[in-house]
């Protein structure tokens, strides 16, 4: 186990700042550049659409498996491996945060509490399948080198991932709301706490960055979400001692000291009070967890 967890970005595969691939009747390889990275993160989305297959993979501790016409996504900074593949065809899209729409971000790191495959009937499959092919055919060096070019692939990439978007909101009855003075506050607020969650740990330091007071702050956070300012920076936290536990061999200490606790007792507390057991036993059980599987 190592001492840190592998992050990726999109300079080894691609000088742009997204990444399209067709994938024809594929089997994980040994030297599978996309798939076989072992447990990692990278700093981007990945979008995949399979219309035939099968795949198992690991997210964030859970075990995800799909077969047949699905669809999902893979958020920046979630632990993952890729464990199975078997006869997968479709679409394999990676994509920089900045040029994926607020809209689309908001579904899927805002609004979907957990990502979970979802199922594609054939029609929907073949409106994505048409508008990736067209992105694929419009991916090269001689549309990127002009501004209409570029405005083309953009607009196709949008499309494809509006249509993510639009698949899994239908899916989770998601109603989004028209993009209120709150609801941009509440994204630049998640946004922020992503960022920097390591470094600031209260609402009013948050507040300070935003130009607003922290009742302010306190007050739209709860009527957007549901949940107090607090609880989504506890969160964050949560999560990154999570994953540093169960695929790092970094100490107790080193891990509170890498999410910014110069007092390792007080993160102690604070993951047992939100997880309802210690790091330790969080670390032991997942240990067992993963010989379970194996």
């Amino acid at each position: 186990m190592k001492q840190t967890i592998p992050t990726y970005d999109l300079s080894g595969i691609s000088k742009h700042r997204f990444f399209i691939e067709r994938m024809e009747k594929r089997t994980r390889g040994a030297d599978d550049m996309l798939l076989d990275k072992g447990i990692h993160r990278d700093s981007h989305y990945i979008f995949t659409c399979m219309e035939s297959g099968y795949v198992k993979m690991m997210v964030d501790f859970k075990t995800v498996e799909a077969e047949g016409p699905t669809i999902f996504c893979v958020l920046p900074g979630q632990v993952h491996q890729g464990l199975v593949m078997e006869n997968v065809s479709g679409w394999f899209v990676a994509v920089k945060s900045d040029l994926v729409p607020d809209i689309v971000r908001s579904v899927f790191e805002e609004t979907l509490i957990e990502i979970q495959p979802l199922m594609a009937d054939k029609n929907k499959m073949l409106h994505l399948h048409t508008t990736a092919s067209t992105l694929y055919s419009s991916y090269t060096d001689e549309m990127f080198s002009s501004k209409q070019g570029f405005w083309i692939i953009q607009s196709l990439l949008n499309t494809l991932l509006g249509m993510f978007s639009f698949m899994y909101t239908n899916e989770n009855n998601i109603e989004i709301s028209e993009e209120s003075r709150a609801l941009q506050l509440s994204r630049a607020f998640r946004i922020l706490v992503r960022k920097q969650f390591r470094t600031l740990k209260s609402p009013s330091e948050y507040a300070e960055i935003l130009n607003i007071t922290r009742g302010y702050l306190t007050e739209v956070i709860r009527e957007i979400t549901g949940k107090p300012a607090q609880h989504w920076i506890h969160q964050e936290v949560l999560i990154e001692a999570k994953r540093l536990l169960a695929f790092t061999n970094l100490t107790v200490k080193e891990i509170a000291y890498e999410l910014g606790y110069g007092d390792h007792t007080y993160f102690t507390r604070l993951f047992s009070k939100l997880e309802n057991k210690s790091p330790s036993e969080f670390r032991s059980q997942n240990k067992k967890q993963k010989v379970n599987h194996e």
